[in-house]
């Protein structure tokens, strides 16, 4: 005999009933009053002081000591400002009274409240209007006497401020619902009342409260975007510049691999009849060179960006470097170059690293201080190299125009010096130029095996 176990599935229990339509008017009605129940009910007094403001005005921002520090409680300042007016009011309206006096602090106390607890200053802020309508004498202004108008005015502005739009649109429907209950139930013995002028002036309140969200929103969204498309682009520009420096020591990585291929090759014929092993041996490594430029050629393929031609000539090294400081001079700038050193060859990735940074830096030289006298210093020390290339201020400030691709040149120098295990620092002169110092290493030939 085999038993079966059935499973019942229990709905999810519903606050609102036990019965839910899946009409789609139900369902927004029902996430509206979740909407009311979260904004205005849930935590409704929880204590969220309101901070202090940094001052970045354009006239804050200049204030310094005491003032500045006085400078980041102007809104507190100000929200204590018109609860004060709101308690004048008061007070005039019932022309220094004791009655005036209570009536004020009640319209006073909720205003205050804003500043900790803004959601809790709201329902205050009704409470305290029906206290000063019940204890002050006003024949027209029903159900909002001067004081608990401006009030609660300021009460539904800093709120919203505080809060998130839709809390704005509640405050101001249940604003809207109070004036006609406290109208139609209470307004009998009462000339006029001043629900409309509230609903209208505060309407007009909430509204640019919203639209100051609506774009500070958007702002931050900007911003945030801005700061992606910033580092995507600074990303992209380390990878071209890669991309770059792998291209061109490709050439220099082929041609060793093909003198290593040739030699191979031609090895046992240097030998008058050479061992089986030997001439094995001499085969397995032309066989391993050519693999080897087979691969780097897909390599190759890899990087190489659409555009990418394959280059004609060698690729350069400081030999070539005089022709570069030439054609520089005919652009029109004025350079000098020193030697240091004992002149020797260098490994041609050196070289190419070495002549390239040389290349980027007087192109920036040409680009943000046209005009101005350059000097390249290159040293020949012992265990590297090391470069130097320094410019002048520009003569005319005014002329230079921002350049798009500014910062990278900088960054594949950096890529190059980082590929040496070399050290860069490019920073401004005091003269107001700017110098671009790199040292790159060179190994001794008995420690490049090592």
């Amino acid at each position: 005999m085999t038993e079966t176990t059935q499973t019942h599935m229990t709905p999810p229990e519903d606050p609102y009933g036990a019965y839910r339509p899946s009409s789609p008017e139900f369902r927004a009605a029902m996430d509206a009053l979740r909407g009311l129940r979260q904004d205005l009910f849930h935590e409704a007094f929880a204590y969220r002081p309101l901070p202090r403001r940094e001052p970045t005005g354009p006239l804050t921002r200049r204030l310094t000591g005491r003032r500045r520090e006085y400078a980041t409680w102007r809104s507190h300042a100000l929200i204590a400002a018109g609860g004060l007016l709101a308690l004048f009011s008061a007070w005039v309206d019932g022309e220094g009274t004791t009655t005036a006096v209570v009536c004020g602090l009640l319209a006073l106390a909720p205003v205050l409240l804003t500043l900790v607890r803004p959601v809790g200053a709201f329902w205050l802020s009704l409470l305290s209007t029906t206290l000063v309508a019940a204890i002050g004498t006003a024949w027209s202004n029903w159900p909002w006497l001067p004081g608990s108008f401006i009030s609660h005015l300021v009460v539904l502005t800093v709120v919203a401020v505080r809060t998130r739009p839709r809390t704005a649109a509640w405050m101001w429907l249940l604003t809207a619902l109070y004036g006609f209950i406290a109208d139609t139930a209470f307004g009998w013995g009462h000339y006029s009342n001043n629900v409309a002028p509230m609903l209208v002036t505060s309407a007009i309140a909430l509204l640019a409260v919203t639209v100051w969200h609506i774009r500070r929103q958007a702002q931050q969204e900007v911003t945030a975007q801005q700061t992606v498309t910033a580092h995507e682009r600074s990303r992209r520009t380390l990878l071209e510049e890669r991309t770059t420096i792998a291209r061109e020591l490709h050439d220099v990585v082929a041609h060793h691999m093909s003198v290593v291929a040739i030699q191979a090759e031609a090895a046992p014929y240097r030998v008058e009849n050479p061992p089986e092993e030997l001439e094995k041996a001499f085969a397995t490594i032309r066989e391993n060179a050519v693999a080897a430029l087979t691969e780097l050629r897909r390599v190759l393929g890899v990087v190489r960006a659409e555009d990418y031609e394959a280059p004609d000539a060698p690729q350069p090294t400081l030999a070539e470097l005089d022709a570069l400081l030439a054609n520089v001079r005919e652009a029109g700038l004025e350079v000098e170059k020193v030697v240091t050193g004992a002149v020797r060859e260098l490994p041609q990735g050196v070289e190419l690293s070495a002549y390239r940074i040389v290349q980027e830096a007087l192109s920036n030289t040409l680009r943000h201080a046209p005009g101005a006298g350059a000097r390249v210093e290159i040293g020949y020390v012992l265990g590297g190299l090391g470069l130097r290339v320094v410019n002048g201020p520009p003569p005319n400030p005014s002329l230079v125009k921002p350049s798009p691709g500014a910062g990278h040149g900088i960054t594949g120098m950096r890529e190059r010096v980082s590929m040496l295990n070399g050290e860069m620092t490019a920073d401004p002169t005091e003269q107001g130029g700017y110098e671009v110092t790199v040292f790159l290493p060179v190994p001794a030939a008995g420690e490049v095996g090592a």
